[in-house]
């Protein structure tokens, strides 16, 4: 009898064993293998796929930054992150949140996420017609300057997140914030140097939103519609000449030969008289040095913000010595602007490098796109 006794109770500890609550699986102990995460031009970020979280890390936050940024995004409650490295741990998908460049606005809206945008520095800038009927409605709250935020302000805002943007790592505000205890993210979609590894930024905003899947749709169409239009410039017999840029206190500035820009004018195929140079960034010339290299140029794009040919005489008579001038071949994305008087490039084409593609091989191959109608660049006045 007392065995018995013993063997129920054994065999009632047992059967009890399997409804009690085992601890959550770490991380490091579950040794998972990252899944894929797609990246096809983007160079600034890089993305480990896990069951129930990622990492981001952002390994050029700045030109030349000596230090990755790593973001761990939590998806599930049932995996223990203790013990891992990171700046940041961030539960997703997140609810608000304060953006501090015009360029995340546009992925933003084509996700369907611009109604959790809570605040930005200087709403004047933003062009897009959602995000300025945001705005009005009181939405989205202007939050001071970009190095210099009102942090009471922003504070009041809660955002489960602010994304900012530094040059070499220095941005005053930035340290404020983080003081507050609310994370900090650098996109760095303006140090790419390919026009689609600008605009596959949108998939950081699907990680902090898990829109993943939209936002892989999104930039496969963007890819897509550019390497169409790029094959179909290919098949043009004549590849123009092509200037770029205009003077600014005795020096001329104008895109380097490894920028986005330069690569732009190469897929709309034209040949661009920079592309040489092993920049990303802007050169800075002289204006007798770009007039000896440039003086035949059959086109100039981007003179600055020039909007016409009279503006550009009143400031420098010598520009008529210029060919394209001379031909009337030069155009400018500083007409096309927002209705605060943003200019709607700097915002948009960054997300749409498909778009200003086309607007180039209109200009460059007017025959192989006869049809269309430019979004960005038009003819000087």
């Amino acid at each position: 009898m007392r065995s018995l006794s013993i063997l129920g109770f054994i065999m009632l500890m047992w059967s009890c064993a399997d409804t009690l609550e085992k601890p959550k699986p770490s991380a490091s102990e579950k040794k998972q293998a990252p899944r894929t995460f797609k990246i096809d031009y983007a160079q600034g970020f890089e993305v480990q796929n896990f069951e129930g979280y990622k990492i981001l890390s952002i390994t050029e936050a700045w030109p030349n930054a000596d230090k990755t940024f790593t973001y761990l995004l939590q998806e599930s409650e049932d995996i223990d992150i203790s013990g891992m490295g990171y700046d940041y741990k961030i539960k997703v998908p997140i609810e608000r949140l304060v953006v501090t460049s015009t360029t995340h606005i546009p992925a933003l809206e084509a996700l369907g996420i611009l109604d959790h945008l809570v605040g930005f520095p200087n709403t004047n800038y933003i062009s897009s017609n959602q995000a300025r009927a945001l705005i009005e409605q009181g939405q989205i709250k202007n939050v001071g300057q970009d190095q210099n935020l009102n942090t009471e302000v922003l504070l009041s805002l809660k955002p489960d997140v602010v994304v900012s943007f530094a040059v070499k790592g220095q941005n005053k505000s930035v340290e404020s914030i983080k003081n507050a205890n609310i994370p900090v993210l650098y996109n760095a979609d303006w140090v790419e140097s390919h026009p689609l590894g600008k605009a596959e930024w949108i998939k950081f905003f699907g990680l902090l939103f898990d829109k993943n899947d939209k936002a892989q749709q999104i930039f496969n169409t963007i890819k897509d519609e550019y390497e169409k239009a790029k094959a179909l410039a290919s098949k043009s017999q004549t590849k123009p000449s092509v200037i770029s840029g205009a003077l600014w206190k005795d020096q001329w500035y104008l895109p380097g030969g490894e920028s986005w820009q330069a690569q732009l004018i190469a897929d709309a195929h034209a040949e661009y008289l920079y592309a040489d140079t092993n920049t990303s960034g802007s050169l800075s010339l002289s204006f007798e040095r770009v007039l000896n290299d440039s003086q035949d140029a059959e086109y100039w794009i981007a003179p600055a913000q020039y909007t016409s040919y009279q503006q550009m005489l009143d400031q420098q008579k010598h520009y008529k010595k210029f060919k394209a001038f001379q031909n009337k071949n030069i155009y400018t994305f500083a007409k096309t602007k927002g209705q605060t008087g943003g200019v709607l490039y700097y915002e948009l084409a960054p997300q749409r490098p498909d778009w200003v593609l086309k607007d180039l091989i209109h200009i460059f191959h007017p025959k192989l796109l006869n049809t269309y109608e430019p979004q960005f660049f038009k003819p000087l006045d």
